[in-house]
């Protein structure tokens, strides 16, 4: 499946989740399509890509369909993933997904303050940057996130290569040197915030006074 599906299932599940909280138990396409930002054509032809059907009476049943859309993004062992660089945004990262995701588990991180080796925050335990190899190897780490300055994030991502990690998310303002077999998720906060910026400067203008 594109990207761009993958993505919006993992929006689709977020907003079924929701929902399930709140006690719905079946919900149409159009339902789905206007909380997703999207048309309920669109969201048909997802679902029907993940082999998921629903009832013309009803609609799609909430829980079997996040149960449907986990089987796709969900790997059946969990994934594992490691964090290279301990700052406050790194920290961030580590408390936002404490206890969120039981099948996505940060298994280890990393920084090149050796005061940090052994402590753990947020729930996980740090390691010396000298260590990212051999323990990244020993955990069978499948995803990388990068949150070091960007003079530091290309050596922590060739490292990580090395000892067999595959996709990557790049927090790191600066665009990493790798072959096209390997998956980077951009992260990019300053480009955003600069976008949203013009787009607000812009409607602001259009305004009349």
């Amino acid at each position: 499946m594109t990207p761009k599906v993958i993505h919006r299932l993992s929006i689709y599940r977020r907003i079924l989740i929701e929902l399930q909280a709140q006690g719905l138990a079946y919900l149409y396409s159009h339902q789905l399509a206007a909380l997703a930002g999207g048309t309920a054509a669109l969201v048909r032809r997802d679902l029907m890509r993940i082999g998921f059907t629903g009832s013309p009476a009803r609609g799609y049943e909430v829980t079997a369909l996040i149960d449907a859309v986990g089987k796709v993004l969900d790997h059946p062992e969990g994934l594992r993933v490691a964090l290279v660089g301990v700052g406050n945004l790194g920290r961030a990262v580590l408390a936002y997904f404490l206890g969120r995701k039981p099948n996505l588990t940060i298994v280890a991180a990393f920084d090149s303050d050796s005061a940090l080796a052994g402590r753990v925050i947020h729930g996980c335990r740090c390691h010396a940057a000298t260590d990212l190899a051999r323990i990244c190897r020993e955990l069978g780490v499948q995803v990388g996130i990068i949150t070091v300055p960007a003079a530091a994030a290309q050596a922590a991502v060739d490292t990580m290569r090395e000892a067999g990690v595959s996709s990557f998310v790049n927090f790191a303002p600066v665009a990493l040197r790798l072959p096209p077999d390997v998956h980077v998720q951009e992260m990019d906060i300053t480009t955003t915030v600069e976008k949203a910026g013009y787009f607000a400067r812009r409607d602001g203008e259009a305004k009349p006074i």
